[in-house]
């Protein structure tokens, strides 16, 4: 990604985090979870290039490994609520 790209993307992840990865925790306190994981599933689209390059800039590799098992997690129960 450009400079430029990576600048629009990041003003973009700065509203999509926060409010999917809410929304998703709300909505699973609200006992909607098959929503609640739409939901987080959709935050991970912001989390994943966020914390690549966190690791890849600031060597924030704890950050990037957690995404990718809380990714997994949220896949699974996608996969559960949705098509099993």
């Amino acid at each position: 990604m450009s400079k430029l790209d990576w600048e629009k993307w990041n003003k973009i992840s700065q509203i999509g985090l926060p409010v999917f990865t809410i929304l998703g925790f709300l909505l699973t306190a609200l006992k909607m979870p098959q929503y609640g994981l739409i939901s987080s599933l959709i935050s991970q689209m912001f989390w994943l290039p966020s914390s690549y390059r966190a690791w890849k800039h600031a060597g924030q590799i704890g950050i990037f490994i957690t995404t990718l098992v809380i990714t997994t997690i949220v896949v699974s129960g996608v996969i559960n609520y949705w098509i099993l």
